[in-house]
Parts: C-alpha cells; structure tokens; sequence
C-alpha cells in the first residue's frame, strides 16, 4: 500500500495535478488514483468511489485516456470529452464529483496556462481544506532547471487556474524514463529542494517502484508503476 496516499486519503478528497508539459504528472495522477481506488476498495478512505478527469486538451502524447481500461480496471470511474481538432473542450461533471463527499476526484491538467484555464471556474472547490493542487516540478526538463524558470511557469499555471502559492503542493518528479538511475532520482531530488525549499516545502519524491523500495530521500516517496509509453518503443 502506498503510505503516503493512505495518510493524504485521511484528510484530503480531491487532488489535482498542474505541472509543465513532460513534467510527468500524468503518470503520477494515474498512479495516484489506482492506489486510491485500491485504499478505498480495501475499506480505507471512507469506501470512497474514485472518479478521474483527463483535462488534457493540449497535446496527443502521453494523456490519460491512453491507459483507461487500466484504471478502469481498478475500478476507477474514467471521465473525459473527446477532442474536436483543435478546439479545447471541457469534459462535463467534475464540479459536482468535487463538492460530493462521497467521492474521490483526480484531475489530470493540461501543461500549459491552456490547460489550468480549463479549471479556473472550480477554483472556489479548489480551494477547499478537502482539495490538495498538486504541482509537479521534474529538474531534467527544460523550464524546471533553475528557480527564475520554475516561478515563471507556476505563476503562470497557477495564476490561470486562479490559485495562489498557498494553494499548492510540490511534488518532485526527478525522473527521465524507464532509464533513470537511483543517482539520478537522488541528484534531482537534492536539485529541486535547493531550488524552491526557500519558498516552499517538496511534499514527497516520486520513483518507479522498485527504486522506491531503495530509496532514502527524507520525505516520503511515492512509488511509480510505468504506465505511459513511447509508442515508438511498443
């Protein structure tokens, strides 16, 4: 059982991932909401039933809705609005799933001021004591390497979504793919905290799974199984 989910589940209902594109917040929502599915089914969290939202509209790579039957199959409830061209279409229902006490709601945003303006008119459910808005910072992508590039993208993104720095939690994500060594996650976690520990607290580390076990950061580590994948590499 992931203990850092288990504990999150205790106090906090609502989560919603905000991040730069590629920063892997995708993967880390998915994640997020098959351990809450399992949690809640085991009878933890209030037997809570689990909704997702894919609020990605900005890209064809890497969405949610690529790995739905595995969440479905967890007995996630999957939401999302197909995509007409270019056109940004806001899936339906996601108000009501925040303010219901009877349900757990995973939102998964766009990358870009694009994509957080899709939530803007939650933001008064966002703000609840029940909402946690998490923003994802990975240290190896190219507008997270330094703390000018990170403030500029987060006040972008959050500013959009009419949230405030008080809003957020930070998750780091040092990861750069199936590859990425145990080094590397602890080298990134180390980068990120000198970044923005000043400002404001990393909440937990993200790690594929069997790194997870291994790995000493001082704060809890949540541990990824890899769902996203290249489409080149299949």
């Amino acid at each position: 059982m992931n203990e850092y989910i288990r504990t999150t589940l205790e106090s906090k209902k609502n989560f919603i991932f905000l991040g730069e594109a590629g920063c892997g917040k995708t993967e880390i929502a998915v994640n997020f909401a098959i351990a809450a599915a399992e949690i809640a089914g085991g009878g933890g969290a209030g037997g809570k039933t689990v909704h997702f939202f894919d609020m990605d509209q900005t890209k064809p790579l890497f969405r949610s809705r690529d790995v739905r039957e595995a969440l479905e199959e967890k007995g996630v409830i999957f939401h999302y609005e197909e995509q007409f061209e270019d056109a940004r279409t806001l899936v339906g229902g996601p108000g009501f799933y925040l303010a219901d006490p009877e349900s757990i709601v995973i939102m998964d945003i766009g990358g870009d001021h694009q994509g957080s303006r899709m939530i803007g008119g939650f933001a008064p459910l966002l703000k609840r004591e029940d909402t946690k808005n998490y923003f994802v910072i990975n240290p190896y992508r190219p507008w997270s390497q330094d703390i000018e590039e990170i403030d500029r993208t987060m006040s972008s993104v959050i500013g959009t979504a009419r949230l405030a720095a008080e809003d957020i939690s930070v998750i780091a994500n040092p990861n750069m793919g199936p590859t990425t060594t145990e080094e590397e996650i602890a080298e990134g976690l180390e980068a990120a905290i000198g970044m923005v520990d000043e400002y404001i607290r990393v909440e937990c580390v993200c790690a594929e799974r069997e790194k997870a076990a291994r790995l000493e950061a001082g704060i809890p580590v949540m541990p990824l199984d890899l769902f996203m994948k290249y489409e080149w590499t299949e």
